[in-house]
């Protein structure tokens, strides 16, 4: 996992420390679900990739490595390692072919030492291609830090996939090789891009409840799933493990997709604790980071949560950040506070989605309450949050609810609506499109009619609408209604050519 230079705290190995730390030192209280695992290759032909490292020219289609935790029915006969994970991790850096006794001394994390030789027979979690359980979950899309791999934070994707979710992931990549080019737009774009992939791939899951859809973002994960919103109206809600979002909301202003109002679905941030003065001034970091948080503060239409974990630094916020990045001894709490803060965010992130996939109302009361009303000392966790300013109710909402119901009993509906949303107005000419949209569709030849009588309701002394809705009775070979409401057509103005016109060929 890389970190923004420009952001965030450069460790150096001379003021570092190794944790000791190991999958069963996490203790998170998981659920009652078995948790299946799977990776597999996919490829996005709509776009080229070259591996650097193969030294050539040539170009090949987008590969798009996937790895899903997934609620599972049985344990099946091979359970997830360290080792499991370290393969997949290599085999994303493009060293597929790395015999696995070479795997520690190659990267710079994990390092070849006693504590990771020892670990990396560890089981963890999953078992591998295990049954799915029946029914369907919701889906979280988990978005990894800068040129990060798709499992670095499995421990919290198996914890969620044990609590009945889906979550899916994939490396985080630039746009032609898997190299970023520094945090810019460009690199924020195919990280959004590769989201949107996994979006897509979702759809094609039988188990995936495909109407309850989250991102979840580390570091850089955390800027491109809030763009990935902005541009996806499926996606329900946004978790951000101190997401670049605080840090970078500058870059992804420059992106031609870029509009706060979108992001109208509930949002969490989980913060890491204030740099250190002596650390900020150490390595240049611009103290403002420690409180200014814009994207935020901007926030109108989002139920918005805002935490702060007083004994992590960002590396913190995933699990190979914990398992295998060096402490920094000039900020780094111990490992006992690590893991304990660590589990606080997995919490946390279970009753935000909870909450608002599940509609979990316990879930949602924890995350309304002070920490101390959730027995968590202030030492650990401070807390802000705000409620949304609800969005003006449109013609759009009105269309959403009514197609619900097949646009049966619009009327009834209209006033009902009216009572919350005294300054509802439902154009003519919206009503009128709307309708011949549905009438000129044998399907829904009849709703349309509906809708067409419900606009005449509202609109009594409309010519143009009786007759759009006699022409919906021809297209339906209803001459008899198509006449009568030419007729009303007319009498409401006698100019109508259109009427007079169809009325002669209506009467031979």
């Amino acid at each position: 996992m890389r970190l923004l230079l420009s952001v965030f705290v450069c460790i150096f190995f001379s003021s570092s420390v190794f944790g000791q730390v190991a999958p069963k030192d996490f203790k998170l209280q998981h659920g009652t679900y078995t948790v299946g695992f799977q990776h597999f290759l996919k490829v996005d032909s709509t776009r080229t990739y070259k591996k650097v490292f193969q030294w050539t020219h040539k170009s090949i289609p987008r590969p798009i490595p996937v790895s899903i935790w997934y609620p599972a029915t049985e344990k099946s006969s091979t359970k997830t390692t360290i080792l499991t994970y370290l393969e997949i991790f290599k085999a994303e850096r493009e060293w597929e072919q790395l015999p696995n006794e070479q795997l520690l001394n190659w990267f710079p994390y994990p390092v070849n030492n006693a504590h990771n030789r020892a670990m990396l027979h560890d089981e963890t979690q999953a078992f591998i291609n295990s049954n799915v359980a029946n029914g369907k979950f919701p889906v979280i899309i988990y978005a990894p830090s800068y040129e990060a791999s798709s499992i670095e934070n499995f421990i919290l994707c198996e914890y969620l996939a044990s609590h009945g979710f889906v979550v899916i992931s994939s490396p985080s990549r630039g746009a032609e090789t898997k190299y970023f080019t520094g945090g810019t737009a460009k690199d924020l774009e195919a990280q959004a891009r590769d989201i949107e992939f996994l979006l897509q791939k979702t759809l094609s899951l039988p188990y995936a409840d495909t109407e309850k859809i989250a991102t979840m973002g580390f570091s850089f994960g955390g800027l491109s799933n809030v763009l990935t919103q902005m541009r996806n109206d499926c996606i329900k809600a946004i978790v951000s493990l101190d997401g670049s979002i605080r840090y970078n909301y500058k870059t992804l202003k420059t992106s031609a997709f870029a509009d706060i109002s979108k992001v109208d679905v509930p949002f969490i941030h989980m913060a890491q604790k204030d740099i250190p003065e002596a650390v900020l001034k150490a390595d240049k970091i611009d103290p403002k980071l420690n409180h200014e948080f814009t994207f935020y503060d901007s926030l109108v239409h989002s139920n918005a949560y805002k935490l702060k974990f007083h004994d992590l630094t960002h590396s913190n916020f995933s699990s190979f950040g914990i398992l295998f990045q060096p402490r920094d001894k000039r900020q780094d709490k111990n490992d006992v506070k690590i893991l304990a803060s660590y589990k606080l965010v997995s919490k946390y992130t279970l009753h935000f989605l909870n909450a608002y996939l599940k509609n979990d109302q316990a879930s949602l009361q924890f995350l309304e309450n002070t920490p101390s009303q959730n027995e968590i000392p202030s030492s650990l966790l401070s807390k802000t949050s705000k409620k949304a300013t609800p969005k003006p109710f449109i013609f759009q909402d009105f269309n959403d609810l009514a197609a619900k119901q097949q646009y049966q009993n619009l009327q009834s509906l209209y006033q009902k609506l009216l009572q919350k949303h005294p300054k509802l107005e439902l154009a003519e000419w919206k009503l009128n499109n709307l309708g011949l949209q549905l009438s000129y569709q044998p399907k829904t030849s009849q709703q349309g009619i509906l809708v067409f009588q419900f606009a005449t309701y509202l609109y009594p002394k409309s010519a143009n609408l009786y007759d759009s809705l006699a022409e919906a009775y021809v297209f339906m070979n209803d001459h008899k209604n198509a006449i009568r409401n030419f007729e009303k057509s007319l009498a409401l103005n006698p100019k109508n050519q259109n009427a007079i016109d169809r009325l002669k060929q209506l009467r031979k």
